[in-house]
């Protein structure tokens, strides 16, 4: 949940150590070096104290990600200049780049909630944070 991260370089690599601890099927260095190329390209600082770094990579099959939490918030150099509090960082194969995108929508749409990021700051378990993004998800479809 808390990342022990101050600076969004060590965040990048903190959360892919994270996904590679449970996935370790792809190459790191690959998955920050494409992430950093992305960063440098635009910020992935989106709105409302959330990051969302993500890249395509050939060394992994299918879709994977982590999310950090910071309730001390981190320099992102956010589009809004705000601290980022929430990161989801999206990883995916690079031979599935609609996947990717629909991916995204998909977190675009459920970060569009009113108080979203504020009601996923207040829980206090990786379970609950599970369980409210399904809730969130399935409050889209219904």
């Amino acid at each position: 949940m808390d990342f022990s991260s101050t600076e969004k370089d060590e965040l990048f690599e903190e959360l892919v150590e994270t996904i590679h601890s449970n996935y370790p099927g792809f190459d790191k260095n690959e998955a920050l070096n494409v992430l950093n190329e992305r960063e440098s390209k635009m910020t992935t600082g989106i709105m409302h104290s959330v990051g969302i770094p993500h890249a395509l990579i050939p060394s992994i099959k299918d879709s994977i990600g982590a999310i950090g939490i910071s309730h001390d918030g981190i320099d992102y150099d956010s589009l809004d200049k705000a601290p980022v509090h929430v990161v989801f960082m999206i990883i995916g194969p690079d031979n599935d780049p609609n996947h990717h995108i629909q991916i995204l929508k998909q977190l675009a749409s459920v970060l569009q909630i009113p108080d979203f990021v504020k009601n996923l700051l207040s829980l206090k378990s990786t379970s609950e944070i599970y369980n409210f993004i399904c809730t969130s998800e399935e409050s889209l479809i219904e």
